[in-house]
């Protein structure tokens, strides 16, 4: 199994917001978490990925516990992390976002080879190389968040809301590359989303959280067609797929 989570509570003061929750993800997955805004998402994949510390439980990556490490070792370890809302450096260009990617690497002879594979998959990205990517679109500094985790060579890629505020077709087009990433290069891949529609038909395995716990779990192409989850979390539009409830501020 790459990727065990075992009991994880994460805690903000007195509010509790990840609740006893616990998962896996084996080697070539694509494991998709959705749930209304406010449900525990992001504050779980942050526990992961060494950005808030969990009050208890444990992570385990290939084995090994990396449970409260900083986020420079749990990216040695071997995670990549899309954050929410891009996070970009508007004031580097758009290779000087992408080397901030290989920061943590101790082996940097294959750089450029790994350069022109990202460029390869976003093509767009290699002729602004020398842009700002302040002046780049949403959907174009998507991509850069995208290839800046690539560039850490991780074994788990694990992404926040890629689709947030991105138009219908450039959400098409990041989803067909982590597709494309997962069946060409066997990319593990974990996915928080809530555009749960547009997961749930990529990805292999999910977990619905509510209010911080585990509701539901189960192979994804089977929870497309679960009347429940339909009813709670897919919307009537399922080109546009986005969870019904009201938004919320996710913890």
């Amino acid at each position: 199994m790459l990727l065990k989570v075992e009991n994880l509570n994460v805690y903000y003061g007195h509010i509790h917001a990840v609740k006893e929750v616990s998962f896996s993800l084996a080697e070539g997955e694509i494991v998709a978490v959705v749930g209304s805004n406010g449900a525990g998402k992001s504050s779980t994949i942050k526990a992961l990925c060494g950005l808030v510390k969990p009050r208890s439980g444990k992570i385990f990556l290939a084995g090994s516990d990396i449970t409260g490490l900083s986020s420079e070792r749990i990216v040695r370890a071997g995670i990549g992390y899309v954050p929410e809302g891009r996070r970009v450096f508007p004031q580097m260009s758009v290779l000087e976002n992408l080397m901030v990617g290989a920061y943590a690497r101790r082996d940097k002879s294959t750089l450029a080879s790994e350069l022109e594979t990202i460029y390869g998959y976003f093509p767009i990205l290699a002729q602004r190389r020398d842009q700002l990517a302040a002046g780049l679109s949403g959907g174009e500094q998507q991509m850069l968040a995208l290839g800046r985790a690539l560039m850490t060579r991780p074994r788990l890629l694990v992404l926040d809301e890629p689709s947030l505020g991105l138009a219908p077709i450039i959400v098409r087009q990041v989803f067909a590359l982590l597709q494309r990433l997962n069946r060409e290069e066997g990319l593990a891949i974990l996915l928080v989303e809530q555009n749960a529609y547009a997961a749930l038909r990529i990805a292999h395995f999910a977990i619905v959280l509510e209010t911080g716990t585990v509701r539901l779990r189960g192979r994804a192409a089977d929870m497309v067609k679960d009347p429940e989850v339909q009813a709670l979390y897919l919307g009537s539009n399922e080109g546009t797929g986005y969870l019904s409830t009201r938004r919320q501020s996710d913890q």
